[in-house]
């Protein structure tokens, strides 16, 4: 059963991470999210679940504002092959949320290690990143250092690349 918000904000502070969560409405998009601007600082952003025709699952995050080419994002990352849009079964099986909900926490579910973390290099520069708390309702904010502290926690090595146009 995949851990509630409040499951990963505890896991968080067990591993001594200090988080600023905001509850707020349900936002699905980015631009819903983008009515938040300027009571939230920090980098927000943007969560692609892919997989290629060999079942590689990718969750790839980076800026909100970021374009990124899906039709050779795979070179960037080493996918076997073009990607698509994971399922949402495969989203729940796999990072415990629902589409909307897109993560880098929902790999806290991911203890079978099914998904590589990709995040992008123009994210990495900022200081803070803001990001849904396994639910779309709130958005935690957490240092770069500990965002790469509860990946490493969760036995998830992230390939920090530049993968934004």
């Amino acid at each position: 059963m995949p851990k509630s918000p409040e499951a990963l904000l505890d896991y968080l502070r067990t591993l001594g991470i200090e988080a600023e969560t905001h509850r707020h409405p349900a936002l699905f998009t980015v631009s819903d999210s983008q009515s938040l601007r300027g009571e939230i600082p920090g980098a927000h952003t943007k969560n692609l679940f892919l997989k290629d025709k060999k079942d590689n699952f990718f969750l790839v995050t980076v800026d909100e504002e970021a374009q990124l080419d899906l039709k050779t994002i795979h070179h960037k990352i080493g996918a076997a092959s073009r990607v698509s849009f994971g399922k949402p079964e495969k989203l729940m099986e796999f990072l415990g949320v629902e589409p909307g909900s897109v993560t880098v926490f929902g790999l806290v579910n991911d203890d079978r290690h099914h998904v590589t973390v990709v995040l992008d290099a123009d994210l990495m520069e900022n200081e803070t990143i803001n990001a849904h708390p396994l639910t779309n309702e709130a958005t935690t904010s957490i240092r770069r250092g500990d965002l790469m502290r509860f990946l490493e926690a969760v036995a998830h090595e992230p390939l920090v690349l530049k993968v934004t146009d």
